[in-house]
């Protein structure tokens, strides 16, 4: 997929995982959906990683 390329999707999230995600987004000075995306940017590299690994 095309880095520039986003695609939207629905996303529910308890409040307080929300609240968390807020705060942490606030210190590293993004949004609360650009820190959702680097997280979850982080963990596919890591998954990847450990793939070939094994």
């Amino acid at each position: 997929m095309e880095e520039k390329e986003k695609k939207q999707i629905p996303l529910r999230l308890s409040a307080s995982l929300y609240a968390e995600i807020a705060r942490w987004a606030e210190e590293d000075f993004r949004s609360v959906n650009g820190q959702i995306e680097f997280l979850l940017t982080q963990c596919v590299r890591e998954r990847r990683k450990k793939d070939r690994e094994s």
